[in-house]
């Protein structure tokens, strides 16, 4: 997926927690195998070069494609799994994926707090301590090695952090109207939610949009609170954020 992940397990018995993160590790190489768009040999390579059906795939390709055009829908087209065409669902499998993850690795007898960093989106279940909650730092794009946020999973058992931006990766978000990368008025965009496969979505959506049309439809989703940082250093949030943070 072009990145590095990295996994933090609190609790559980040390063999069990070994044994289902070499199949986590494993599962997340396998994920890379079947979507990456830079290996010829990928499922969703062949997808798009008309060698596969989506039912000649394995059954995930099929999942994280229904859950694209889901998150197409609720974003009413500025979220896309295709590009120029051709099935692209980069923007949504890698939040997918730490999810997954993570909530196998919380399943595991004792363990009582999980957290999965994939290139910096976030998923966090339970706690790392006993009445201590996961907290998260939020970059600030305009000021290297500075934060724009902290945000906390306190009151909650279950939470992301996603945040799509240019000042790490440059232009590579896409305006799916154009087929080009997106101009707003953005240098980043952190969502936070329940679940790292829409905030991941979601984040990506918001930044296309650009800044004041992002805010009113992130503060029309269920659950979800947002961070929007413009080139002009101005910040705009969500009216639920402030309960977030800390």
């Amino acid at each position: 997926m072009g990145t590095v992940v990295s996994l933090d397990v609190r609790g559980g018995a040390p063999e069990a927690v070994r044994e289902v993160l070499r199949e986590v590790v494993s599962g997340l190489h396998r994920v890379d195998a079947l979507f990456s768009t830079y290996r010829a040999d990928s499922q969703v390579s062949r997808l798009a070069a008309g060698e596969l059906t989506v039912g000649e795939c394995d059954p995930e390709v099929a999942e994280v494609l229904r859950l694209g055009a889901e998150a197409e829908r609720i974003s009413e087209g500025w979220f896309s799994t295709s590009y120029r065409g051709r099935p692209d669902p980069t923007g949504i499998v890698k939040g997918w994926a730490v999810e997954q993850a993570a909530v196998r690795l919380a399943a595991v007898e004792g363990v009582i707090g999980v957290s999965v960093n994939g290139g910096g989106d976030v998923q966090l279940l339970g706690v790392p301590d006993p009445g201590r909650p996961w907290r998260v730092g939020v970059s600030d794009p305009l000021r290297p090695g500075g934060l724009a946020a902290v945000i906390s999973a306190a009151g909650t058992s279950g939470l992301s952090v996603a945040t799509s931006g240019t000042v790490e990766r440059g232009a590579h978000i896409v305006d799916p109207r154009t087929g080009r990368s997106a101009v707003t008025d953005l240098l980043a965009v952190t969502v936070v939610g329940p679940r790292l496969t829409w905030t991941d979505c979601w984040a990506t959506a918001a930044f296309a949009m650009g800044s004041r049309q992002a805010l009113t439809w992130l503060e029309s989703l269920p659950e979800v609170e947002a961070l929007l940082i413009t080139a002009g250093d101005e910040v705009r949030c969500t009216g639920g954020l402030a309960a977030r943070l800390g």
